[in-house]
């Protein structure tokens, strides 16, 4: 658990377990790697990259999306293919997302905490033009954006020209957080499998 993202993941997977949703954790540590049921009644697969020494985070990201994607296809095919959503965080996990939704047919909201044109304020290298890429196929590929503000709404319309309707403001902070974050699941989920 490192930073706010894993700690809003971690609670948000144990009030999906509270609300009878059977909740999967895809997600990178460097050595505790396989599937442990966690005490908040979530399964959470750890898995490690694997390729040791990058030249930076974009080659670290791109490759560990390869065991993401192994270890959610082995989720899949171990419920005999009941998953009917990924949420997938911020642009690292993308890759992954997109490939599973277009192989094995999952749809995919995208839950953005950040944006590269924040965190890289007025950078056009080709190593940030490389991420806003991701950050993009993402926004293109998800069947819905979550998002925690609607100033965050609001960049993602202005900065991607993302449709406003397909962005779903969700705060954190709120009450019925997890009534409206079911409510959007549930929405995707009827929406039907991607194609």
């Amino acid at each position: 658990m490192v930073g706010k993202l894993a700690e809003y993941t971690s609670v948000l997977a144990t009030q999906l377990v509270n609300n009878k949703v059977e909740t999967y954790v895809v997600t990178y540590h460097s050595y505790l790697t396989g599937m442990n049921v966690e005490a908040n009644g979530a399964t959470t697969f750890r898995v490690a990259n694997p390729v040791r020494t990058h030249i930076g985070v974009l080659t670290w990201v791109l490759t560990l999306n390869q065991e993401v994607e192994r270890a959610t296809a082995n989720i899949f095919y171990q419920v005999n293919k009941q998953v009917d959503l990924i949420d997938a965080y911020d642009w690292h996990f993308i890759p992954a997302a997109v490939t599973l939704k277009n192989a094995l047919g999952i749809p995919f909201v995208y839950s953005v905490d950040s944006l590269e044109d924040h965190r890289s304020h007025e950078a056009n290298t080709p190593f940030n033009m490389a991420i806003k890429g991701i950050e993009w196929l993402g926004f293109y590929e998800a069947e819905r954006i979550k998002v925690k503000s609607e100033w965050m709404r609001d960049e993602i319309v202005r900065i991607h020209k993302v449709p406003r309707e397909k962005i779903k403001v969700v705060s954190s902070n709120g009450n019925s957080w997890i009534k409206e974050v079911l409510q959007l699941f549930e929405s995707v989920v009827a929406g039907g499998k991607a194609k």
